[in-house]
């Protein structure tokens, strides 16, 4: 049975058994690395309206290396995009300029898809 309360220390954290204001759990969660190194890009449309994006998915970087990666692609493509849950989409189809950018910055990157 989890520890959820102490007098002591009040609230406690069920992973770490730690406070809730000394647990680093969440920390150690956003700074985990999700990707799996083998770097692919693709283009996609199913479920977007009709809209193309294209996707970079396995990149083995930290939340806040992954958002400053996000960042200087979607600005070299001249888009938007997003980072979600270790996969940076970048609105429009910039496969092969996203190809370029990432063995650049020395990610060994492929093509995925049609």
């Amino acid at each position: 049975m989890a520890l959820v309360y102490s007098t002591e220390g009040g609230r406690m954290c069920p992973q770490c058994r730690q406070p809730q204001s000394a647990c680093l759990c969440a920390q150690q969660a956003k700074q985990a690395v999700r990707g799996d190194g083998q770097v692919r890009v693709s283009r996609e449309r199913a479920g977007r309206g009709g809209k193309t994006v294209t996707l970079v998915r396995g990149l083995a970087l930290d939340a806040d290396a992954l958002t400053a990666l996000g960042k200087r692609l979607r600005s070299a493509c001249g888009a938007g995009g997003a980072a979600k849950d270790g996969v940076l989409e970048i609105q429009g189809d910039h496969v092969e300029r996203v190809l370029e950018m990432l063995a650049r910055e020395g990610h060994a990157a492929r093509r995925s898809g049609g």
